[in-house]
């Protein structure tokens, strides 16, 4: 089999090539015969200035609002957390895809600002643009699988604590970015170092380290430690606002992200003995990601149009404003070419299948209905 090798894995070079170049073309002609650009519009631009002001205004009123009341400053703790994951999914997203502007300085510094959250935005283009996109639902190569708590691909190895994971998975969720702050950026330096991805990214792993700490100890005084100094409310109020800022993003962003990737109609894969895999590299981001609440304008508009993540896979230099225009020709195509496209009506639909395949994950029936299918195929031959 003739492939196509990226970093390590080989797509199929004769698996239906034709699929992408038909959809390219008549993406293309769909943003030309509508004089749309491919980067941010006027619309995206609002929403931007929105999203940062969700974070950062309810933080000035908690440093500077003379605020005494608890119930208050948890509130506007909350309202960062909604804040903090909008400015992930709306903004810092296509920034850091380099779809938020024609000019590098702006991706650049939109792309940056996920440092005032807490999380250092050159290894997450390295986990999410390079490693997510580049090998989805690939073990061993996608970082989104990656966990060492829950089970999120039947490739990987069965055990007996993933067995109740469907129940847990949503504190880990909600701790996810608490994580990151705390310790997995450090961790991934280390990692991406010894894979030769920093340079990616144009750094050495000196220089990302020193960025990283001066990084998280400028988060921790400015997020942390000053609203501990300041605001007037009991210490215990500002650690438990504090978390509950990150609970609130880490849920949001888990449950944005793993509805569209680990569900039920979704398939996961391993590279063969020479690091193959079945399919051509845009079937296989068809097969392995799905859509979902296309109906949802208030949804698509807070999670950065991540509900077309089948379009975002395919086309992640263009910004989010414009899947649901191309939405229809990528279906349409899928649909002429026999490739599936998966979606889910709704928000909710989509949760279920997640929760769905987790558990069945974690209690390994995933893993027997998967043998006694070989027991058959086995048979039949």
């Amino acid at each position: 089999m003739e492939s196509k090798k990226v970093n390590g894995v080989k797509f199929n070079r004769h698996d239906k090539p034709e699929f992408f170049k038909v959809l390219r073309k008549r993406v293309s002609s769909h943003l030309k015969d509508n004089n749309i650009s491919t980067t941010a519009n006027l619309n995206m631009k609002l929403k931007t200035a929105f999203m940062i002001g969700l974070y950062f205004i309810p933080f000035g009123v908690l440093l500077l609002g003379g605020v005494t009341s608890s119930w208050l400053a948890i509130g506007l703790w909350a309202l960062m957390g909604f804040g903090m994951s909008g400015i992930g999914t709306s903004v810092m997203h296509d920034a850091n895809h380099g779809s938020y502007s024609k000019n590098p300085l702006v991706n650049n510094l939109l792309g940056a600002i996920s440092n005032f959250t807490g999380v250092y935005h050159k290894n997450w283009r390295i986990q999410h643009n390079v490693l997510h996109h580049s090998f989805t639902n690939i073990d061993g190569h996608d970082e989104d699988l990656k966990n060492a708590v829950l089970r999120f691909s039947p490739n990987q190895e069965h055990k007996a604590r993933y067995k109740h994971q469907a129940f847990y998975a949503p504190f880990f969720y909600g701790i996810m970015t608490l994580f990151w702050v705390i310790s997995k950026d450090f961790q991934d330096l280390k990692r991406y170092r010894d894979e030769n991805l920093l340079a990616t990214q144009g750094m050495t792993y000196k220089s990302a380290f020193i960025e990283v700490l001066l990084m998280k100890i400028g988060y921790v005084l400015l997020t942390l430690v000053l609203p501990l100094l300041v605001v007037a409310v009991p210490v215990w109020v500002t650690l438990l606002g504090f978390f509950i800022m990150h609970f609130i993003t880490g849920l949001l962003l888990a449950l944005i992200f793993q509805p569209a990737h680990v569900i039920e109609e979704t398939q996961f894969y391993e590279p063969d003995e020479n690091g193959s895999v079945e399919n051509n590299w845009a079937i296989h981001q068809m097969k392995t990601t799905s859509n979902f609440a296309h109906k949802s304008k208030l949804l698509s508009w807070y999670i950065g149009g991540l509900n077309y993540q089948i379009e975002h896979h395919l086309f992640p230099n263009i910004c989010h404003v414009h899947y649901k225009g191309i939405s229809k020709v990528v279906r349409e195509t899928a649909q002429e070419f026999g490739v599936p496209y998966y979606n889910h009506e709704t928000f909710l639909d989509a949760i279920k299948s997640h929760f769905s395949l987790l558990h069945r994950l974690g209690t390994g029936e995933i893993d027997r209905e998967m043998k006694k299918k070989e027991r058959v195929a086995e048979m039949v031959a």
